[in-house]
């Protein structure tokens, strides 16, 4: 498998000194509203994406607890990630559908971890889906999801 080049950014920022918030912090300029949540990309490989969120004012609801539309801006950038980082350069992605469960109230900061048991072909056209489990601090899933992407060749 060939190294995308958001893969080779985050092997090359890792290397510096606060380099996963620099790499985090690009992902942010590059899709702002992931930073609402205050991320920080953890770990990164084809196939599997690891990512922190602060539990801050910003993410609560009203009853103190991470939002849940904050946990889904979690979860898809965990899974935008392991996108990022496993389809081919030669290849496009598109988010297609989200199914969501709520599992227990997210009281603490979040870890989001994206995982593929195996990573495809990419010879065809077709619909990928990506499994995302997010966990509180005491490593209880306070929330699963999982992100359906259409993968396709890029046009030429």
């Amino acid at each position: 498998m060939t190294t995308t080049r958001t893969l080779a950014m985050w092997q090359r920022l890792t290397s510096l000194p606060f380099g996963r918030r620099l790499f985090s912090a690009a992902v942010c300029l590059r899709a702002p509203y992931f930073g609402s949540v205050l991320p920080t990309v953890t770990e990164l490989r084809p196939g599997y994406c690891a990512v922190r969120a602060a539990k801050w004012w910003g993410v609560h609801n009203h009853i103190g607890t991470f939002h849940a539309i904050a946990a889904c801006n979690l979860a898809e950038l965990a899974m935008g990630m392991l996108a990022e980082a496993t389809v081919p350069s030669t290849h496009r992605w598109l988010p297609k559908g989200m199914r969501v469960s709520y599992v227990a109230k997210a009281k603490t900061r979040l870890r989001a971890f994206a995982e593929l048991d195996e990573i495809p072909e990419f010879d065809e056209p077709a619909e990928l889906v990506v499994p995302v489990r997010l966990l509180d601090t005491a490593d209880n899933v306070v929330v699963r999801a999982e992100i359906t992407i259409w993968v396709t060749p890029k046009k030429r």
